[in-house]
């Protein structure tokens, strides 16, 4: 379905955001563990022509699930590698989760005030964020939470799961076009969006009438 120009300007900025937000968590996470791969490669930024895969970028535009271009690492500067390699691979998505508890909270201050591009462009940040994150928690190599998954694994069993690290990127673009996975992960996410909406109205609801 085709998008209206309105719809495209909100969704844009918003898939900029998140996708930057998201691999700059990585590459400062990998940064403070001691690897400095992603800063001379010039990853160490928020500038999202630094991070954009174009393929990934259509991917989340449409159908919501996508990526960016990977942030480059290198564990074998990380003191303990496994611990490493679990916060670096963690820190994407808990930073879109954390940027859409934010935009959340923004988004119900604002709502109904008249800002419509500002008030949309926050209704897609709260929605790519969430679905950004589910999607790279998946356990699925190239994703996040294979390299989270693999970082806990014991060694007998690592040895296994990463030899179907070069038919991940395959799998997973089977999964999503033929299989059940879009219908696995829209309620988690809509159960996230749901659990923020409530909360932040839950804290935020005695204080509307400070500001309105």
């Amino acid at each position: 379905m085709p998008f209206s120009l309105a719809d495209m300007l909100a969704r844009i900025p918003a898939l900029l955001i998140a996708l930057s937000f998201h691999e700059y968590a990585h590459a400062r996470m990998a940064y403070a563990w001691g690897d400095p791969t992603a800063k001379y490669e010039g990853r160490l930024t928020l500038n999202p022509l630094a991070h954009l895969d174009p393929m990934g970028l259509l991917m989340l535009l449409v159908v919501r699930f996508g990526w960016a271009k990977p942030v480059p690492i290198n564990p074998f500067y990380f003191k303990d590698r496994r611990k490493g390699l679990f916060w670096v691979s963690l820190a994407g998505p808990g930073m879109n989760l954390l940027l859409g508890l934010v935009a959340t909270f923004l988004w119900v201050l604002i709502r109904g005030s008249g800002y419509f591009i500002v008030d949309n462009i926050l209704y897609y940040l709260v929605i790519y964020n969430v679905f950004l994150a589910i999607f790279n928690i998946i356990p699925l190599p190239p994703l996040d939470g294979s390299k989270i998954l693999s970082s806990l694994l014991p060694t007998h069993l690592l040895y296994y799961y990463q030899a179907i690290e070069p038919y991940g990127p395959f799998l997973l673009i089977f999964l999503l076009f033929f299989g059940r996975l879009p219908y696995l992960l829209v309620p988690v996410a809509n159960a996230i969006i749901n659990l923020y909406t409530t909360l932040v109205l839950f804290l935020v609801k005695p204080l509307l009438p400070l500001f309105f």
